[in-house]
């Protein structure tokens, strides 16, 4: 009990403070709809701007928000978090982490608005089409006259994400920059990873399964968000490296 109090108090405040929030937000999505009588991501989770219920706060609020079905969702969001943000934190001091943070998780957030925009009518349609046992062709026009009343922007209410994944994916690329070379140990892999390998895969790996989802079948993740998050840190690396004003890390950075 001493050594993990040890541990808590010597993380650095944001990442300390994040990672306290989203769990208290986590245990409040378990309480509060059974008062309120709906999930909080009917308020906080991201919506398409189109939908009736967007409000742009929500390109802050959803990434503290978890799935409380699935316990992996948060622990291994808060675990990157933990392993990675305490590193980036004190290399790039508390503000500069925070902001850096909020900014790949807002990226993310508006990546994820360009892929709905783009794809948000064929998914419907293959929703719509199978529920109600009707031809593509027939459901899309249907959907079309739809869209021109008032319900329109209700039905496009079926768009929420929420998670901290865009944010964690921009920490990730950070790492990645800051210290190419370091050695990663993933599952089930025995060798350790040069962190660069790690994040090129990750982005290549999210490129292809967001590619094929708007084609086909979805697996409920927004993938198009996570290479939002690790676009945007991207870019803001590249502007602190070119003013001047980022150092890069050991193990063979900048």
């Amino acid at each position: 009990m001493y050594n993990r109090g040890n541990i808590f108090s010597a993380m650095p405040p944001v990442t300390k403070n994040i990672i306290i929030i989203n769990l208290i937000v986590w245990l409040a999505m378990f309480v509060l709809p059974r008062h309120l009588g709906t999930g909080l991501e009917q308020w906080g989770g991201l919506h398409y701007f189109r939908a009736s219920d967007f409000n742009p706060v929500q390109l802050i609020t959803y990434m503290f928000m978890h799935d409380t079905r699935n316990l992996a969702h948060i622990f291994f969001n808060m675990f990157s978090l933990w392993m990675f943000g305490i590193t980036l934190e004190r290399v790039l001091g508390s503000a500069r982490f925070l902001f850096y943070y909020i900014s790949c998780g807002v990226g993310a957030a508006l990546i994820q608005e360009l892929a709905w925009a783009l794809t948000w009518e064929d998914t419907l349609v293959r929703l719509l089409a199978n529920e109600y046992h009707l031809d593509f062709p027939e459901m899309r026009e249907a959907l079309g006259l739809i869209m021109n009343t008032a319900n329109g922007p209700q039905l496009l209410n079926i768009f929420i994400t929420i998670g901290a994944s865009g944010a964690i994916y921009g920490i990730l690329l950070a790492f990645g920059m800051m210290f190419p070379n370091a050695p990663l140990y993933l599952f089930f892999i025995p060798v350790p990873i040069k962190a660069k390998w790690m994040v090129i895969g990750m982005g290549v790996i999210e490129i292809l399964i967001g590619l094929s989802e708007s084609t086909g079948a979805s697996d409920g993740v927004a993938h198009f968000a996570h290479l939002g998050g690790m676009i945007f840190g991207f870019l803001i690396i590249l502007y602190w490296k070119r003013t001047g004003t980022f150092n890069g890390g050991g193990y063979g950075g900048y």
